[in-house]
Order: structure tokens, then sequence, then C-alpha cells
């Protein structure tokens, strides 16, 4: 009996992509990278940071915009 060609052989089933166990471990990695990131954020909103006193410049860049100049009449 001649096979038909819709009927899949051994070969073809070991091809299926949920066979393949370099996806699994792809899939697996994009889960975990995911999983940290949120875990990340979360750890991060559940702990305030706490202002650094500084001065007037930090790295020579003043920490607040300077008043505006008073417009001369002329």
């Amino acid at each position: 009996m001649a096979r038909s060609a819709a009927t899949p052989t051994r070969t073809d089933a070991g091809r299926a992509w949920y066979r393949q166990p370099v996806l699994w471990l792809g899939a697996l990695l994009l889960a975990g990278s995911l999983g940290g990131c949120i875990w990340m954020i979360v750890l991060g909103v559940q702990n305030a940071d706490e202002a650094v006193p500084t001065g007037e410049r930090v790295f020579k860049v003043p920490t607040a915009q300077p008043p505006p100049a008073q417009a001369t009449p002329r």
C-alpha cells in the first residue's frame, strides 16, 4: 500500500516546531528575562531612593535653573 503525501512520516513528525529543544530553550530564556525585568520593576517601586545631598552644582552642571532675568524698559 502506497503512502499518500498527506500522511506524515516518522521524520516529518520529528521536525515539528514543538519537538525542537532549542526553541523551548529560547522560550524559557525569553520568559525568564521578562520575569526578571518585571521583578526588578516591582523591587524598584517598593524601595524608595533617598535624596543625595548636593550643592548648587554637580559635575559643573547647575542643579536648578537660574532666576529669570528682569526685563529692562527701553
